[in-house]
């Protein structure tokens, strides 16, 4: 029996025509009440718990629910425009859209760039976002990723700490604000994927176990306790997110949802919470004629959560890949040490590009057992890859960027490594510039003792890893205001070279099958030096292409047997076109001189 509507939203307050409908899961009250400013207005008993009314409130109003003499706002709000303990504001969720040729691409075709909200320009707002759409369309993305947009306490925060799932961050712009920056995405031919979080609630405003068993002492999870998606009262609590997912698809016409860390959603039940997802989203899909993308970020390299239902998967269509990441950094020479201890650089690379999952159930040493599973059969367009995102930038202790670690060289050779590999590449916002601002994580909670466990929990996390220097304090306005991005770095020397060989890297990528192909059958690779030489060979019908990389600080020789006379050198990242050293004398057709921290792609048909 389907119990969420696919077609409305069946929680919260719904605001249609100058009427309103509240309703409100609190299966242990006794009685409830819905507060205007003026008045207070009793709720009716229904079954499983819910309480409900038909209301005169309009949108703009203000309300509050209270529970046996108990007042909290709505955990539904769509509007926290105070803060996370004030009012809620009735939202109409209606919108003059103009997208109506709108298609979903395919997410082979799915070009990310991870944003923040609050950083990503000066304003700080989805205004702020909507006018750099043309800057972006031009440098080749083709979908704009948000990072979460909750409602979370305060006007600073990265969004995972959001206590108000369907609110849309107030400081941001709200729904209004978010509906407008859709609207104007896909004007412009941009998708657009919300990073929502099912895995746990933050801290501070989360009045949601007042209302009800929404988490279980069953599972523990890094945040505190799980959200109960399979003990008593679970099914209440199913719906609650799943009518969440459907929102943000059917009412503000988001293309694609990156569920965080969906390794940390515990449920043992027969049908897990992904999968009962999957099959509202692709019930709402036949209602409205849309495709709508579910991606996973997952650290337990399981096929399953990528695997049909027909198999007993969780269907979900793609999953971001950690791996790829460590073995590339490590690569570039980033000490082995933490989740990087478990990568050897070049030849866990060339699995990356083979497998996507390094370990598939090969043993590892810092786990101590044998981990993952094969890739086999699964679309290199299954994956998302990258050489920094903001998990790997904000959760070192100072939050540097890539750009602050290695030289301009490396930089060049890592972002051609994530574009010519089978996976969907993402860049991070600033990326595309080498960006020297750092992303560092930051908060604005109001209440004294959150803050300082907060504050002591950064300094802890980083003890062993860093001896100088104090960890950035997450509540300073400092500390956000650092985080932003520089624009007027862009037309500087060396950004604007930079921005211009991620134009150059992106449109080569759309061009050649070879390289947006997801069909890994045509994947090959060869380390020929373990200490950082390694050639991937990509091809399709027509094409084959080899890229040659040198992760060394020296010049290199390597040999590429039988490479034709008419082979064509697509990209040198050393060649002084891209500020670098200049191209290396070659030596005979075949064996082939590489630059210091350099690759070269070679195409022939």
């Amino acid at each position: 029996m389907k119990r969420v509507d696919v077609q409305r939203r069946g929680i919260g307050m719904v605001c249609e025509g100058g009427r309103s409908m509240l309703k409100v899961w609190a299966p242990e009250a006794k009685q409830a009440f819905v507060c205007t400013r003026e008045d207070k207005l009793p709720l009716t008993a229904q079954a499983f718990g819910y309480w409900s009314s038909e209301l005169s409130l309009c949108a703009g109003d203000a309300y509050r629910i209270e529970l046996d003499d108990c007042v909290y706002p709505d955990p539904a709000s769509l509007c926290q425009p105070e803060d996370v303990h004030s009012w809620s504001q009735v939202v109409d969720a209606s919108f003059a859209w103009t997208d109506n040729a709108w298609e979903n691409p395919p997410l082979s075709a799915y070009i990310f760039y991870e944003l923040h909200t609050g950083t990503f320009s000066e304003e700080g707002t989805f205004a702020g976002v909507e006018a750099k759409l043309d800057y972006l369309k031009e440098l080749g993305i083709t979908a704009v990723e948000l990072m979460p947009l909750a409602q979370f306490p305060g006007t600073r925060n990265w969004g995972y700490d959001g206590v108000f799932p369907f609110a849309v961050h107030y400081a941001y712009g709200g729904a209004k604000g978010l509906q407008s920056l859709v609207d104007k995405c896909h004007e412009k031919g941009l998708a657009v994927v919300l990073d929502v979080v099912y895995n746990h609630v933050g801290p501070e405003g989360n009045y949601l176990s007042s209302f009800g068993p929404y988490f279980t002492d069953k599972y523990k999870t890094p945040w505190g306790d799980a959200v109960n998606f399979d003990d008593a009262g679970s099914d209440q609590v199913r719906d609650f997110f799943i009518e969440n997912a459907l929102m943000w698809f059917r009412d503000f016409h988001i293309d694609a949802l990156r569920l965080d860390a969906v390794h940390a959603i515990k449920d043992m039940s027969a049908k897990h919470i992904l999968q009962e997802i999957r099959e509202y989203v692709d019930e709402l899909s036949a209602f409205t004629g849309e495709h709508y993308h579910l991606i996973v970020e997952c650290d337990l390299n399981d096929r399953r959560f990528l695997d049909e239902r027909s198999l007993n998967g969780y269907a979900m269509d793609a999953q971001w890949n950690d791996e790829f990441h460590h073995a590339l950094r490590v690569c570039a020479g980033v000490e082995r040490t933490g989740y990087y201890a478990d990568f050897n650089g070049p030849e866990h690379l060339a699995k990356a590009y083979r497998d996507a999952y390094v370990y598939d159930g090969i043993y590892s040493e810092t786990r101590a057992r044998s981990f993952g599973s094969k890739t086999d059969g699964l679309d290199g367009n299954r994956f998302i890859v990258f050489s920094q995102n903001h998990d790997q930038v904000g959760n070192r202790m100072f939050g540097e960027r890539t750009s602050a670690l290695h030289s301009f060289e490396m930089l060049k050779l890592l972002a051609a490594a994530v574009f010519v590999s089978p996976y969907l590449p993402l860049i991070f916002m600033g990326e595309e510039w080498g960006s020297g601002s750092a992303f560092q994580y930051f908060i604005s909670h109001s209440d004294p003792e959150l803050t300082d466990a907060v504050r002591e929990g950064r300094k802890a996390e980083f003890s062993g890893f860093y001896e100088d220097g104090e960890c950035p304090d997450p509540q300073a306005e400092e500390t956000f205001q650092n985080s932003k991005l520089d624009w007027n770095k862009l037309e500087a020397y060396p950004h604007k070279c930079l921005h211009e060989y991620y134009t150059f890297l992106i449109a080569m990528r759309k061009d050649l099958q070879a390289l947006h192909s997801g069909d890994r059958s045509g994947v090959r690779t060869s380390v020929t030096d373990p200490s950082g030489m390694l050639q991937l060979y990509r091809s399709a019908p027509g094409q084959d292409l080899v890229c040659l990389f040198n992760f060394t600080k020296q010049q290199q020789h390597t040999d590429v047997p039988g490479l034709p006379e008419n082979a064509i050198l697509l990209l040198d990242s050393a060649a002084k076109q891209w500020e670098g050293p200049g191209t290396a004398p070659q030596e005979s057709p075949s064996r082939i001189l590489l630059q210091p921290e350099s690759v070269l792609i070679i195409l022939w048909r």
